[in-house]
């Protein structure tokens, strides 16, 4: 049996930054190569002069490292089959265009756009495109005035091409209703359509992974590979990415790119995990999920036909949980850059060891400590709750009777000032937690906090403690 060197490759184009839809196309293309020991291809583009945006190859490099996918070859690492960006390869279309020519199976038209018809026109017996059947004189008197053509492929009138696509099975199109697309450009520049069949072919790629929209497009293409004598690729198309409300994703529309969600605080390696998950199932209840894990997991044949609808919440989720997962060193170096100038002075360290657990995205810790910095207003009705039997008076009460203690307290640990609080409460009748309920209300001047009372305390220090414990309790006497 022929064992398959499966030889995968991303091939984005760089007109804009690196959305969601790429990412996974990426995702799971080098997750195919690994999985069977591969290969994983880079290859850009660019042959649509006009879309290219300056900066955006250095997004597809930056957002590629950013995720953890590494590619094995590409424009930096040449494994034999390069040049790996389009525009280096323009003489390589044009002979195998010509070699189409030559064939029968393409053929020069010098129409312009207008005078085409649409696919499907009746009034085109012949086909839908005026020059397909131009003499070579008549070819030739176009060139002699001086007109640039483009090529189009001729697509057979008859017959029905087929192909098998690893998620959406067998599927056939009639020839009928494919049009003899464009395959070079006046300019000399490939059409996607044409370069990718030839790059993959002479890249030796095994398993084309792109979007479900190329489906009606491979019948094409596998007329292409057909016309040279050349293996089909495998397919595997990918179901569409759409939001909870049914609409496509869109940066247009003002949706996220990988590269935001970066910027919003999100690990790359939760973006992943998550991006993973659109599409693909792993068979069980995991969720939560490294790159190497991924790799040892993927299985293609779970890709689901179904479009998958993008959640920010479950994104959340799944951040949260890598977050957690991290190490106390590794979570403070990636939340020591969300922290800011306002908390100077404070031990970063302690804050890192307090909001880890309670951090689902790290874009959320400037909100979340902002209190630490500057206590803000907050209504009185906060020192109430029912969970804690807290009220306006027994806070009062409370306060004015821990502020003479802390005042004396030297040791201002969270670990001592537990210990104090803890016997100040069993001495005095009170529970624990309603005794915490108006210190932590003062300290933080906010409903929820990332730690309890002595925690905070311990952040703040003794001066600035006694300072918003008495500012609360002149709230409570006013």
């Amino acid at each position: 049996m022929e064992v398959i060197m499966f030889r995968t490759r991303f091939a984005p184009s760089p007109t804009g930054y690196m959305h969601i839809g790429n990412l996974r196309t990426a995702l799971y293309a080098y997750l195919i190569a690994k999985k069977a020991k591969g290969v994983f291809i880079l290859r850009i583009e660019d042959t649509d002069q006009k879309r290219n945006v300056s900066d955006a190859l250095d997004a597809i490099y930056n957002g590629l490292a950013l995720a953890g996918i590494t590619y094995d070859e590409g424009p930096d690492k040449d494994g034999g089959h390069g040049p790996y960006v389009q525009s280096q390869r323009k003489a390589i279309y044009g002979q195998y265009a010509h070699q189409l020519i030559d064939q029968g199976d393409a053929y020069y038209c010098f129409c312009q756009k207008e005078d085409r018809p649409e696919p499907g026109d009746e009034r085109d017996e012949e086909r839908r495109d005026p020059c397909r059947n131009l003499s070579p004189a008549e070819v030739q008197d176009y060139f002699d005035q001086g007109i640039q053509p483009v090529v189009r492929q001729r697509i057979p009138l008859e017959g029905t091409s087929s192909f098998f696509d690893h998620v959406y099975g067998d599927i056939s199109i009639e020839n009928k209703q494919l049009d003899d697309q464009v395959l070079l450009k006046s300019d000399g520049f490939p059409t996607y359509n044409f370069a990718n069949v030839v790059d993959d072919h002479l890249m030796a790629i095994s398993h084309v992974i792109r979007g479900q929209e190329y489906l009606s497009s491979t019948p094409k293409y596998n007329l292409l590979y057909e016309a040279f004598g050349w293996q089909y690729p495998e397919y595997i198309h990918l179901p569409h990415i759409i939001k909870e409300d049914g609409k496509k994703l869109s940066k247009r529309a003002g949706d996220p790119t990988f590269e935001d969600l970066v910027n919003m605080g999100f690990l790359p390696a939760a973006i992943v995990n998550y991006v993973a998950l659109l599409g693909w199932n792993p068979g069980d209840e995991r969720e939560i999920f490294s790159m190497e894990e991924l790799i040892e997991a993927f299985d293609m044949d779970r890709i689901s036909k179904s479009s998958a609808a993008f959640s920010m919440d479950k994104l959340r989720w799944i951040n949260g949980e890598h977050i957690r997962a991290l190490s106390p060193d590794a979570f403070h170096e990636v939340a020591l850059p969300w922290y800011g100038d306002a908390l100077r002075g404070f031990d970063l360290q302690q804050i890192s060891q307090l909001i880890q657990i309670r951090t689902d995205c790290l874009g959320d810790i400037p909100e979340m400590l902002a209190f630490l910095a500057e206590l803000p207003e907050y209504d009185i009705a906060l020192f109430e709750n029912q969970k804690s039997k807290s009220s306006l008076e027994s806070s009062k009460a409370i306060l004015e009777a821990v502020i003479p203690v802390l005042e004396k307290q030297e040791d201002f640990s969270n670990a001592a000032l537990f210990e104090t609080l803890k016997l100040y409460a069993k001495e005095s009748g009170n529970k624990v937690g309603t005794t915490m309920w108006p210190i932590r209300t003062a300290l933080s001047g906010a409903p929820a906090s990332p730690g309890g009372a002595t925690e905070l305390a311990s952040l703040l220090g003794k001066e600035e403690t006694l300072r918003r414990l008495r500012l609360g309790l002149e709230k409570l006497l006013a």
